[in-house]
């Protein structure tokens, strides 16, 4: 009999990126090897398998679609995605432990290191701080659970003794993956939707709005900074900004930048990249978010060199600088000078392109993400 898996999470499917990525993928591709039910807030875009959507973030419109999924899907795990999916998850087997049912939880990020790294720099620091309790105290409920976690990169599981002062025994590291599409992906199948910036070179940076975490926000104010100083030292590159549009900058839109607006087909996305010369991943220091940069893992899957600050990287440690990649520092002109170097010597750069691009293949697919959850799921008791 096959393996009846309930997935909680976040996933919008009016925002297809970011933390919608992880249950998604993972979900299409544990399809395979479970019955699967996917539960989140907007399932419109599962096609692979059952789906419940909530249509809300509440806590209490997440327990009672739980039970209602438990009674009627019956699993025989729930995996469930991030702090609000988990505490809905921990708190509906402790109100009535599901017969033979087992529950096991997922960190995409360690939530309270993210909002304490930006306590300093937040616009409202009350409101950050209630942030960090609140989500210090939800994950530290789980972590101290017993419960299996899968975390989404090797540095959520080193930060976990730091701020819980505890040490799980049954915590396990999957990284976040790539879809098919762009690991095979060609610019033959694509219109260039930079046909009248040529012959510019184009420097893409992925940054759509995200519910909650300003990270995207930090990436999109960096830009605009290295666009202005890029303007006053090289003529020929063009900063494009994907997935969302201008309209809300209080200074007018200077000459070598540009926003495409929300895409939204897939095919119009990918059209985006592939025509890309540079990946941009311009995060400052405060800008911590994700186990695994989903940006950084789509740039290098369809090989285009990346320039990233360290911050841009984190949970993709096993790519590094000069080998598969350009690492620039924090500031402004540090950032814009490595682009311009990029942008000088793109051939000379092709084999780091090409070098990270099989290391995606070899190890970072969702395929591949998604057998190792497969190992960890079914090894739970």
């Amino acid at each position: 009999m096959t393996t009846r898996l309930l997935i909680v999470s976040t996933l919008d499917s009016q925002e297809p990126f970011g933390a919608f990525t992880r249950p998604f993928y993972l979900g299409m591709y544990l399809a395979r090897q479970f019955e699967v039910c996917q539960l989140g807030i907007n399932c419109s875009a599962v096609d692979y398998a059952q789906s419940i959507s909530i249509g809300s973030r509440s806590l209490k419109s997440y327990i009672q679609a739980i039970q209602e999924a438990i009674e009627e899907f019956k699993p025989d795990l729930v995996y469930a995605q991030e702090t609000l999916p988990g505490i809905a998850a921990w708190l509906t087997f402790s109100l009535k432990k599901p017969k033979k049912c087992r529950l096991v939880f997922d960190f995409h990020t360690l939530s309270a290191f993210e909002y304490g790294t930006r306590l300093t720099s937040a616009p409202n620091r009350l409101n950050q701080l209630a942030q960090l309790t609140k989500t210090y105290i939800a994950q530290g409920i789980l972590i101290n659970s017993g419960k299996p976690i899968i975390a989404a990169s090797q540095g959520i599981i080193d930060l976990i003794p730091q701020w819980y002062k505890t040490s799980p025994s049954n915590i396990y590291c999957v990284s976040n993956g790539v879809a098919d599409d762009l690991l095979n992906i060609s610019p033959s199948d694509f219109v260039d939707p930079y046909q009248k910036i040529r012959p510019a070179k184009i420097v893409a940076v992925i940054a759509p709005k995200t519910f909650s975490f300003p990270t995207n926000d930090m990436s999109v104010a960096m830009t605009i900074k290295v666009a202005r100083y890029l303007e006053s030292h090289q003529q020929d590159i063009h900063l494009v900004i994907i997935g969302r549009d201008g309209d809300e900058l209080e200074q007018p839109l200077l000459a070598n930048i540009s926003f495409t607006g929300f895409l939204p087909t897939r095919t119009n996305f990918l059209a985006h990249l592939i025509y890309a010369d540079i990946g941009l991943l311009p995060f400052p220091k405060e800008a911590v978010a994700g186990g695994a940069r989903n940006k950084a893992l789509d740039y290098l899957a369809c090989q285009k060199l990346v320039v990233s600050t360290p911050e841009g990287l984190r949970g993709l440690e096993e790519f590094r600088d000069r080998q598969h990649l350009l690492v620039s520092g924090y500031s402004v002109a540090e950032i814009a000078n490595t682009i311009i170097d990029a942008c000088a010597n793109l051939e000379t750069y092709q084999p780091l392109a090409k070098a990270a691009h099989q290391l995606i293949q070899d190890k970072y697919s969702w395929n591949a993400m998604a057998e190792k959850v497969t190992e960890i799921l079914n090894s739970v008791e």
